[in-house]
């Protein structure tokens, strides 16, 4: 039986038609069910390319292999993207669009022309002329994170089996889901995966390369007020959402996403609900140090204990749970992960930029599970929103940089 034929194009677009939008609010993973109709599609396209092994599991995990061709020693790889796009803007009835040899210029959108892909807030755009470009019609976001990813690991494999004459070890494949909700690599089995070190394909701008990302934690305040009926409630009364609202308003300015750039962390409050009897807040707090960490969130608990000393009668429940740690503590004790990775973008005619993610991936988690894991790119922009573009010839050079990648590692490996 043949092989497929598809292009990265053909698959992109086949994948970002299928709402895999995550649901935070969900306790189940998958947290969505109809990510599942993209994980079968996926293990049904794996199995069609010749890799047996592959299959979904009940988490909404596809896994696979391409085995080995090579005598050397070569450590298994694996090369990960998540299905799951960001609940930030709809995902449903998605409508890809293509702008063919993109002469320059903004790109007003089809379905919402009040929406443009503007050249002076989207500068990457400048660097893309001829290209193929493509869209939505502006009523969706579009999917590229992390859909593009997906597509460029399946054609890799793809041109890998067409052409056995390149040497490779064995090159795991991993395609989780809820990566947008956090929750990516909590059910991936490492065991079963069978990977030494891995990189994730869920970046951006072609060159760049991210081993260190935001630490991550989560906060949340549960204030408990005094309730009394308001006819009699002089000197009595502690509103609970009161106290919740001075609590925020409390916040540094200066220390807010929208404030912040570069290696800066933030203290950002992402719900608030309650009553007058009771109100909780939920923040994330991020830094590249565990240090700053800590001082965030110090400074978090003293707001709450100076705000709480004008309501004698009220009390607070502060609770942190940890989310994810900068994996640069990890790549740094395996310095081949990155070297054979800046080696093969430098092969294909990129200059390496190694930058940190104002954010986290799966790589983040995965690192700490025991599989060293960096984030490569995938050609894709202004993620999360309907805005959201991708040149086709960057996702082909993507396509590119993975083989090329496994072609070093086997280079580089013991005979």
């Amino acid at each position: 039986m043949p092989l497929p034929t598809d292009t990265v194009l053909d698959r992109f677009l086949r994948y970002v038609v299928i709402d895999t939008q995550s649901d935070g609010s969900s306790t189940t993973q998958p947290s969505t069910q109809k990510q599942l109709t993209l994980g079968r599609v996926l293990e049904q396209e794996l199995r069609a390319l010749g890799l047996d092994d592959a299959h979904l599991d009940e988490h909404g995990n596809v896994y696979a292999t391409l085995p080995a061709n090579t005598e050397k020693q070569v450590p298994a790889i694996c090369f990960c993207s998540h299905m799951d796009t960001a609940p930030d803007f709809s995902g449903t009835n998605v409508k890809p669009q293509i702008v063919r040899n993109y002469q320059g210029g903004d790109i007003r959108l089809t379905g919402d022309t009040s929406r443009v892909i503007r050249v002076d807030e989207h500068p990457d755009l400048k660097d893309q002329i001829g290209h193929d470009i493509v869209t939505t019609d502006g009523t969706t976001l579009l999917g590229a994170d992390d859909k593009a990813g997906i597509a460029e690991i399946m054609t890799a494999a793809q041109f890998l089996l067409a052409h056995p004459e390149i040497k490779h070890g064995p090159v795991k494949i991993l395609f989780t889901s809820d990566e947008e909700i956090g929750r990516g690599a909590d059910k991936v089995d490492l065991e079963k995966l069978g990977a030494a070190f891995g990189y994730t394909l869920d970046g951006s701008t072609l060159g760049e390369i991210q081993s260190e990302n935001f630490s991550a934690d989560g906060v949340t305040i549960e204030i408990a007020g005094v309730a009394i009926h308001p006819g009699t409630a002089k000197d009595r009364m502690e509103n609970a959402i009161k106290i919740a609202s001075a609590i925020i308003a409390r916040l540094p300015q200066d220390q807010a996403p929208e404030t912040t750039e570069g290696r800066q962390g933030f203290i950002h409050p992402v719900g608030i609900s309650g009553a007058m009897e009771g109100a909780r807040i939920s923040f994330i707090i991020r830094d590249f140090e565990e240090k700053g960490l800590v001082e965030k969130e110090d400074l978090l608990k003293a707001i709450t204990q100076d705000v709480l000393k004008n309501y004698p009668g009220s009390t607070c429940n502060i609770q942190v749970k940890e989310q994810y740690r900068n994996m640069k503590s990890v790549l740094d004790r395996h310095p081949e992960v990155m070297d054979n990775l800046m080696e093969a973008t430098r092969r294909i005619g990129l200059e390496p930029k190694i930058d940190a993610i104002r954010g986290g991936t799966d790589g983040a988690r995965l690192s700490f599970m025991g599989l060293p894991c960096p984030n490569i790119y995938t050609g894709g922009h202004a993620y999360h929103s309907p805005l959201e573009w991708i040149s086709v010839q960057d996702m082909q050079v993507a396509v590119t940089a993975i083989v090329e990648l496994i072609k070093v590692w086997e280079e580089r490996a013991a005979a």
